[in-house]
């Protein structure tokens, strides 16, 4: 027998919650088959078997929160003899058979959302092995066929009038990513006391900056300014780079500059960090950033990847907000959000002129700053944006 315990996948998780199962009683399954996906409070992973065997029972039903150590299923593994006897039967079978085929945990997971036999796909990776951008590429193709398809093929839809149906009210799963996003919404909340400080920044010169490089093929994106510009302001004021130990009464300044990144994806917000940025150049923040928005919608990001941060920034300016009340990521002590840029009428060196103007927004910890702290931060931030040449140039 074969017990199939939740374990610790990394950064000391505590709990799990259960979202589905793959396999059900009675199921034959092989060695590192996936077996159950399991939310944490970090990110979504998915449990492989530890041997061959049949599927005998399940303990712990889809929605629960469960701890490290609880046994999810029993695998029924009688001996070696009858293993063997099983992977004969299976080196046995047709090249075409999904026990044949070589793809990661993550690979089987996006052919599975997108209803997508692996079988299909031809393999582009080490000795045959069947990667993401295989599976992708063949989605693009099946939706240029399937479009093609919709050109040729004569409209069945009628024309004719349908009769209202009345709405019921309906609802939806309160579990997984979203539940999670809840508990750390409401212990922020309920532990730090928030403070919000509004500014504004004129982007004319930084969105003239970014044009300029990108009509010289070396393309950064505007948020990349942000991180580093943040990064600077931080070591200026690391109080804003720190966590509040209660219990030990001390304010502990962190010695990495992890920023988090706030990003919107299919399955809810999800903060990668990017680690020491400090040390990073701008051109090699605005790649990596790229990297990490990618994966957070592919919902392919690792435990490291989302964790460590010590200041976390939210741009939704691209969403057409103009002002809010960010909740910081506890147990961070700020977070800065950017709002949309509009042009306004301005007045510089005695004329009225129209710039480019940028609302933030800070949430910031009061028992660990005070509000002068904090509009001081803001203009650090602020003069740097407003001269981006020397940012760039990293003379700060």
């Amino acid at each position: 027998m074969l017990e199939v315990k939740l374990h610790d996948i990394g950064e000391g998780m505590t709990e799990g919650e259960i979202l589905h199962y793959f396999v059900k009683p009675g199921d034959q399954v092989q060695s590192d088959q996936p077996l159950v996906e399991v939310q944490t409070d970090k990110m979504t992973a998915e449990l492989p078997s530890p041997g061959s065997g049949v599927i005998k029972e399940i303990i712990i039903n889809p929605g629960a929160t469960v701890t490290v150590g609880t046994t999810l299923l029993i695998i029924e593994n009688d001996d070696k003899r009858a293993n063997q006897q099983q992977v004969e039967a299976t080196q046995s079978l047709p090249t075409n058979s999904n026990t044949r085929i070589l793809a990661a945990p993550y690979t089987r997971k996006i052919a599975r959302e997108h209803g997508i036999g692996l079988d299909d796909v031809k393999g582009t990776g080490p000795g045959g092995r069947i990667i993401d951008d295989d599976v992708y590429r063949f989605i693009k193709q099946k939706e240029k066929q399937t479009t093609i398809a919709s050109q040729v093929l004569p409209s069945t839809e009628s024309n004719q009038r349908k009769e209202a149906v009345p709405v019921k009210a309906s609802s939806i799963p309160f579990k997984g990513r979203r539940k999670l996003i809840a508990k750390k919404m409401a212990q922020s909340l309920y532990t730090i006391p928030h403070v919000t400080h509004f500014e504004e920044i004129d982007m004319t010169e930084l969105l003239t900056l970014v044009k300029e490089l990108k009509q010289l093929e070396k393309p950064i994106s505007v948020p990349a300014f942000f991180v580093k510009a943040i990064t600077i302001a931080l070591s200026d004021f690391p109080v804003f780079n720190a966590k509040l130990d209660e219990e030990k009464e001390r304010i502990h300044l962190e010695s990495e500059y992890n920023i988090g990144i706030a990003t919107d994806s299919k399955d809810g917000l999800i903060v990668p960090v990017i680690h020491q940025a400090n040390q990073k150049t701008i051109k090699d923040i605005h790649r990596e950033m790229k990297s990490m928005i990618k994966k957070a919608q592919e919902n392919s990001l690792t435990s490291k990847e989302i964790s460590g941060g010590t200041f976390t920034i939210s741009n939704v300016g691209p969403l057409g907000s103009i002002g809010a009340t960010p909740i910081i990521n506890y147990p961070e002590t700020g977070l800065i959000a950017f709002h949309a840029t509009k042009e306004k009428p301005a007045v510089v060196r005695g004329e009225i002129v129209i710039r480019s103007i940028m609302n933030i927004s800070m949430s910031f910890d009061h028992r660990v700053a005070d509000g002068a702290t904090a509009v001081a931060f803001t203009n650090r931030f602020k003069e740097m944006i407003e001269y981006p040449n020397l940012l760039l140039l990293e003379l700060v």
